[in-house]
């Protein structure tokens, strides 16, 4: 395929705009990229795709979600409103996970995978949790994630918040699609261990998830000091605190996420800096949470790893990345902090080598020969002169989600001129609406 007449934003260490660009795809992957009329006259007889003058760009990548938790839009839960983490944890997130069915977490995945379509993301961490739908859970997920089209890592949330029996069905269930994965391949499948947090992990469950991990070539998902709940537990358990408890149990290393990491002092920066784990900032949960504001400018200059997700928040990452621009200039008061430039080396640059942990033969990100062929168009017409080195101040202040009107992952439209190809979007909200229905009638 041939995609003409657009404006191309390659982004990567040599970020070029390629005015009247076009791109050759072949096999997932992008073979070509130059002006339309170079690459017409190279390629005469190849099927094209005609931008219209549209801006291409790589399509977003986010490193870290929760697909469970798309029924918890709207869900007015009885009682008075939590007043702090630890609340929010146990009367809404611990009480939707227990209520979702095999066809919850079908649905729950489906509506969160249109939503990744409509904004561009193609590729997603995930990390699920259903305590009474453990067994196979990770297989309807990755069901779904094939038929959309887009590429996800999946795990299982492991926690002794449940129970004894249930910490040990999470483990298997890691373990389970972990080896499947190793048996059957799928380039749009991919695995990790999921853990939830310090302050719902014994001693003993840490130490089963690392012999159970042993041999699979793989690395650990897990919340880190999100709250100061999980800082005051760990320090009450072990003496320690979140980022050295973790590490004295084996649980970082470079294959590891560790989800937002705000309550972090320099000596657990500098562990997380050593083991090479990776370190996802999630602001617009941060901001819902009232949790505080992550330290990235810090653990960067530390050396720590740090990577943008989401938490669950919708998959219009433009969105993560403006409010990560701004929350942090509030929060230091200070304007020159997290600048558009890092925002956006955050959520391409950063995203693109987290990404290729799980797949680690491809290159994720940019728009240059060899890469995957993951790209955005967006009906962006800029009222001031747009180039290479200003493109992140045109995304943060003048970029809308419905610019996006194409999103193409690995060669393949998921979705064009706004219509998605792979997923019946309005079957899937109607059905998600009785589903929810039924679960928010469970919780009285």
């Amino acid at each position: 395929m041939l995609i003409t007449n657009a404006r191309v934003a390659t982004l990567g260490k040599e970020s070029r705009l390629v005015e009247d660009g076009a791109l050759l795809i072949e096999s997932g992957k992008i073979v070509e990229v130059d002006t339309t009329a170079a690459l017409l006259a190279r390629y005469p007889e190849a099927e094209r795709l005609d931008a219209r003058g549209q801006l291409a760009l790589p399509a977003p990548l986010c490193g870290h979600t929760h697909f469970y938790g798309a029924f918890a839009r709207g869900w007015a839960y009885p009682g008075p409103a939590p007043t702090r983490f630890g609340e929010i944890l146990e009367r809404l997130w611990w009480r939707l996970d227990k209520l979702l069915t095999p066809e919850d977490v079908r649905y729950s995945a489906l509506v969160c995978l249109v939503d990744a379509i409509r904004h561009g993301t193609t590729t997603l961490i995930d990390h699920h949790a259903s305590p009474h739908a453990i067994p196979g859970s990770l297989d309807i997920i990755a069901e779904e994630v094939v038929r959309s089209g887009i590429r996800a890592s999946l795990c299982y949330e492991v926690t002794d918040r449940d129970g004894e029996d249930l910490a040990r069905a999470g483990i298997a269930e890691n373990v389970r699609f972990l080896r499947r994965l190793q048996a059957e391949p799928h380039p749009q499948l991919a695995a990790s261990f999921g853990m939830h947090a310090s302050l719902t992990l014994s001693d003993a469950t840490l130490a089963a998830c690392v012999a159970a991990a042993s041999g699979l070539e793989t690395g650990f998902h897990i919340h880190a000091a999100e709250g100061v709940e999980d800082v005051e537990d760990s320090l009450h358990k072990s003496g320690k605190r979140v980022i050295h408890r973790l590490h004295a149990a084996g649980i970082l290393g470079p294959r590891s996420i560790v989800a937002h990491a705000v309550h972090v002092d320099e000596s657990e920066m500098d562990v997380l800096a050593q083991s090479g784990a990776w370190v996802t900032h999630q602001p617009r949960s941060n901001m819902n949470n009232a949790v505080g504001t992550g330290k990235v400018e810090q653990l960067l200059a530390r050396g720590v790893k740090v990577a943008l997700g989401n938490d669950g928040f919708s998959n219009n990452m433009f969105e993560e990345m403006k409010t990560a621009y701004l929350v942090h200039k509030l929060a230091q008061q200070d304007p020159r902090a997290m600048p558009g430039d890092l925002v956006f080396r955050l959520a391409f640059d950063a995203n693109a080598q987290l990404a290729r942990i799980f797949w680690p033969r491809e290159t994720f990100g940019v728009l240059e020969p060899g890469a995957m062929a993951d790209l955005i168009l967006v009906d962006y017409q800029p009222t001031t002169p747009l180039s290479a080195g200003n493109l992140p101040w045109h995304m943060l202040f003048g970029y809308e989600a419905s610019m996006i009107t194409t999103t193409i992952s690995a060669g393949r439209v998921l979705m064009h001129n706004r219509r998605l190809l792979t997923l019946d979007e309005a079957e899937i909200a109607a059905r998600s609406r009785e589903l929810a229905a039924k679960l928010w009638q469970r919780a009285i």
